[in-house]
């Protein structure tokens, strides 16, 4: 506490300073209007006109000249020996004008005073004392010269007891006041600490926060509002201009707020926004607080929980249908090996065999899937990445079958490496299948690059085979179906589970005049999985 309210006082000090010096330079002026004989007639009786009048204008010079040098805060002896010059100058005047009688002992009490406030500790009781020992020998030395001014040493003696009343009274002040400014200046810390801190902890909120103005205009904004709607800054922006599904969405809530909103896409690719609003009083109109909530992460959470029904309601059922399963192919094969079986029965066996493969292969990708470990995302650099992935493709696949990469450089994201490259083996293997039969000459392409607005890394996998039709288009993601007689149905819709277990979205768009892109948006690489 001492040393608070040392820092208020050094802090104050300036300012009073600066006013003592401009009531000197004041007084001075009005000190040397009375030197005219003709301006202090009838007001007041010198003792010695001669001194007074150089008193006086040494005393305005000297003020004028320390107002314009010393005007700040300087240490405790400067303000002392200002504070002692101010008295002993002063007392010459008071003897100059005839001592007690004249009243000008009464000038004293200010440098007293401002003494006491600008100086720290118990010093300023010494300027007390200084200035009833001038008064008094000032008062003594004068009766020497004039016997009537020995009636004023009683008046001489009480103005010192008044000026270390002063003193004492300035002291006890001043110590209240500076402890009151202490506290205040405390609070206010305080305050201005809390205030960062809450910034702090909206700025690094997951929920995007905005205060949206009467006029529609964004007024506040913290940083995960920005990054969900793809902008960089987006205070004082219309909420037209930055979103209009925003901006949709909230003159339907402003029409009827019992009204619950849908989701919405900010651009494509973009990630998928709830918003929800609230009504903010404000004095610059109606204010709107609005939450943003990214909805990838409750389909993370969503899917997580999909995962672990699926795993438990597999672990039960593969006993119960694999056993069965493997008797069945196994008495097929027996059947088939049988050397009275005719020939039409011995197909049937066959296809009895093909389909308890097809379902075996079924139940393995299933019990994959269910038992598959959770996503351990990392932060990789996909530019990189995808070139060591194209090198192992060009190795394992025949010299008919060629991708194309196009990737820009640096290009980083969060993602489990192992289940990047499951998703990526199944895209190629799909698009390979689409783009001719194997032997043939086929090309697949893989382009990598930054969304404009969204910031977000983006991965195309891109074939130019006849493209799925648009009757198909709304169940290709969904688990066992498929158009093929040999397939299990399970391959796109594993990639998009691991895409989102991993806060990555996989989406399919048909390319003109043909052709398919299965495309991956990446999550941001700042982004907390």
């Amino acid at each position: 506490m001492p040393g608070a309210m040392t820092e208020v006082i050094d802090y104050q000090r300036p300012r009073i300073l600066r006013i003592y010096n401009i009531y000197r330079v004041i007084l001075g002026f009005f000190l040397t209007v009375l030197t005219s004989g003709a301006l202090r007639e009838g007001l007041l009786e010198l003792n010695n006109p001669q001194l007074y009048e150089t008193a006086s204008w040494f005393y305005l010079f000297i003020n004028v000249l320390i107002a314009l040098l010393l005007h700040q805060g300087k240490r405790d002896v400067y303000l002392f020996v200002l504070s002692v010059l101010d008295i002993f100058l002063l007392g010459s005047i008071f003897y100059a004008a005839g001592g007690a009688g004249s009243g000008f002992g009464n000038l004293l009490l200010i440098p007293v005073a401002a003494g006491n406030i600008l100086i720290h500790g118990r010093v300023g009781l010494l300027l007390a004392a200084l200035a009833s020992l001038v008064t008094i020998y000032l008062t003594f030395y004068l009766s020497l010269s004039t016997p009537g001014a020995v009636q004023s040493y009683l008046q001489v003696g009480v103005l010192g007891g008044i000026y270390f009343a002063v003193a004492l009274f300035v002291q006890r002040l001043s110590k209240r006041l500076r402890q009151s400014e202490s506290l205040a200046q405390q609070q206010a810390t305080s305050l201005a600490s809390l205030e960062k801190l809450n910034q702090l902890i909206i700025q690094r909120m997951r929920t995007g926060i905005m205060v949206v103005g009467g006029k529609q205009r964004v007024l506040l904004a913290n940083e995960a509002a920005a990054q969900m709607l793809g902008k960089p800054i987006i205070r004082g922006m219309d909420v037209d201009d930055l979103a209009i599904g925003l901006a949709q969405r909230l003159r339907q809530w402003q029409n009827n707020p019992a009204i619950r909103t849908l989701p919405f896409h900010n651009h494509s690719g973009g990630a998928e926004i709830t918003a929800n609003f609230k009504p903010l009083p404000s004095d610059e109109g109606e204010t709107v607080l609005v939450f943003l909530d990214d909805n990838t992460q409750v389909a993370q959470q969503a899917q997580q929980l999909k995962l672990a029904s699926l795993g438990r309601l597999t672990a039960s059922i593969a006993h119960e249908i694999r056993n069965p399963l493997g008797a069945i192919s196994h008495a097929a094969q027996l059947l088939s090996e049988s050397e009275q079986i005719p020939v039409q029965d011995k197909r049937l066996s066959e296809i009895i065999q093909q389909h308890s493969k097809r379902m075996n292969k079924v139940i393995e990708t299933v019990l994959e899937l269910s038992r598959r470990r959770p996503s351990e995302p990392q932060l990789i650099d996909l530019s990189l990445w995808l070139e060591h992935f194209a090198e192992t493709f060009a190795l394992s696949h025949p010299a008919t079958d060629r991708l194309e990469l196009e990737a820009g450089h640096n290009v980083m994201t969060r993602m489990d490496p192992n289940q990047l490259n499951q998703v990526l083996d199944n895209l190629c293997s799909n698009a390979l299948r689409y783009s001719g039969a194997e032997g043939e000459h086929r090309s697949i392409w893989l382009k990598l690059y930054i969304h404009p607005e969204s910031n977000l890394p983006i991965l195309e996998v891109i074939d130019h085979g006849p493209g799925i039709p648009e009757e198909h288009l709304a169940h290709i993601f969904e688990p066992f179906y498929t158009t093929e007689t040999s397939g299990t149905g399970l391959g796109l819709y594993i990639s998009r589970e691991l895409c989102e277990s991993n806060q990555a979205r996989l989406e399919y768009e048909p390319l003109v005049p043909r052709g398919s892109c299965m495309r991956i948006t990446f999550a941001h690489p700042r982004r907390l999985v």
